[in-house]
């Protein structure tokens, strides 16, 4: 019983916290010995705070009781080790920032805690989240529930870990090249990259146009509660968007126009990913919609793009926040990968990627929403076959049989950020040879959210999913 609670959607939980059929202590301690049995081989969670956390269970208990609840009165919710917590430690995943106590909170904890959320973990990001693998010098490595050879994604990965293992109802993550979408598909999860500005921040990651924090979560449902509560504009974020609310209920999509896209021009794909995308393609067909697959004659320059923009961007912040003689020892592969390589990243160069930028939405556009395509679906990833321990200045990987060229041949996320105006949801639509899962982006018009979470939906109505049939990972 105590494992059913722990994959109990966020709304049945809230559900029967007004039926007073469950407890959110119940909940939290569920929860709590589900991670007390696996963590010790997920390593999901970088800081714990369970004890603090019963006692606000037992704070939202009483408010249920009383008719006070809040939105997400008493839903664990684990939050990456990224954003500040005031009077917390934050780590980024780096020794540089061990001990480091965040003095302010940025506005994605606030608005959870806000909404009655109960925060009782912090979850495991490679080092400054500048990896698709989760592991650092100073948390180690974590693991893929479904599969603890492979890695759960990255850099949210220790949240898509978490939900996966049972851990949490809700989590957090950010994305600047697909670490919200990277770590929802190799672990059967939802993820959702909203346009930028439509969740706050505030300085400096309020400038980074590539970024957007947000959710993730087991089903559409959830991730549409989640994503309603963290939205809406802020009075210390010039670029938040003003309030839009995802809703709960939307027609179906029989008679909508889908275009499928299974390579983006110019990716390898695994086979196995091709098929999961195509049996997606079919359901949504049986559900009444159109698909007509499309070719995108994007570049691979693509790559080179995202990296230099995180080099030129991501590099200047960490710069600003950690003075100029940060210790190179004591930094990961990939993070001083990013910190070196802001030295040969000019104005010039970051241009040059905005004409390619551009290229790209001009492509985008004429091929599919000014084609009359109501949405386009992609694979996530290229491949589930990810170690746990990947390194992406050293180790090379092949995707159908052809090698990558680094994190930018193997997930298919980034362009997305390249153009940050559209929304981007990646849901589970199969499960690899491994065990590990596969995920289908749905992209939808520039700030026109609703309109995957339409497509999503439906979809999931009809597709099962990872977690279907009581189906849980029990990691050895």
């Amino acid at each position: 019983m105590s494992l059913d609670l722990c994959y109990l959607s966020a709304r049945e939980c809230l559900n029967r916290f007004r039926r007073g059929s469950l407890s959110p202590v119940e909940l939290l301690d569920a929860q709590i010995a589900r991670a007390e049995a696996l963590e010790p081989r997920i390593n999901a969670f970088s800081f714990t705070y369970f004890e603090e956390a019963r006692e606000q269970a037992k704070r939202a208990e009483c408010a249920w009781r009383n008719g006070t609840a809040r939105p997400l009165e008493g839903i664990p919710v684990a939050v990456k080790d990224e954003p500040m917590i005031e009077g917390y430690p934050t780590t980024n995943g780096s020794l540089l920032l061990e001990g480091y106590v965040a003095d302010y909170t940025d506005p994605l904890p606030q608005r959870l805690r806000d909404a009655g959320a109960i925060i009782h973990a912090r979850t495991t990001t490679p080092e400054f989240s500048m990896s698709l693998a989760t592991w650092s010098r100073l948390w180690g490595v974590t693991r893929n529930p479904w599969n603890p050879d492979c890695t759960p994604g990255g850099s949210s990965g220790g949240a898509a870990a978490a939900l996966a293992a049972g851990t949490t109802i809700l989590a957090s993550g950010s994305d600047i090249a697909g670490s919200i979408r990277i770590p929802a598909s190799l672990t059967g999860n939802v993820g959702f990259k909203a346009p930028w500005g439509r969740v706050p921040e505030i300085y400096p990651w309020n400038r980074e146009p590539f970024a957007q924090s947000g959710g993730l979560a087991r089903s559409v449902s959830d991730m549409i509660l989640m994503q309603n509560v963290i939205a809406g504009p802020h009075p210390y974020d010039l670029c938040s968007l003003p309030a839009y609310a995802i809703p709960e209920r939307q027609a179906p999509i029989a008679g909508m126009r889908i275009a499928l896209c299974p390579d983006l021009g110019y990716f390898a794909v695994d086979p196995e990913v091709r098929q999961a995308l195509e049996g997606a393609a079919e359901a949504l067909r049986d559900l009444g919609a159109e698909v007509e697959t499309v070719r995108l004659d994007w570049p691979s320059e693509a790559g080179r793009v995202i990296m230099q923009h995180l080099m030129f961007q991501a590099g200047s912040v960490f710069h600003e926040q950690l003075g100029d003689d940060i210790p190179m020892d004591k930094l990961t592969s990939y993070a001083r990968e990013i910190v070196e390589g802001r030295a040969g990243v000019s104005f010039e160069d970051e241009k040059a990627g905005w004409r390619i930028a551009d290229a790209m939405l001009r492509e985008l556009q004429d091929k599919v929403f000014q084609a009359g395509f109501d949405a386009l679906i992609c694979p996530t990833m290229a491949t589930t076959r990810i170690p746990a321990d990947y390194d992406q200045t050293r180790d090379v990987l092949t995707v159908d049989g052809r090698p990558t060229d680094g994190v930018t041949g193997l997930c298919m996320t980034y362009p997305f950020n390249i153009l940050n105006r559209f929304p981007v949801l990646s849901v589970p639509v199969g499960v690899g040879a491994n065990g590990v899962p596969i995920g289908m982006q749905i992209v939808a018009p520039s700030y026109d959210d609703a309109t995957a979470f339409r497509i999503a939906g439906d979809l999931e109505s009809v597709l099962p999913t990872p977690y279907a049939a009581g189906r849980r990972p029990e990691p050895a």
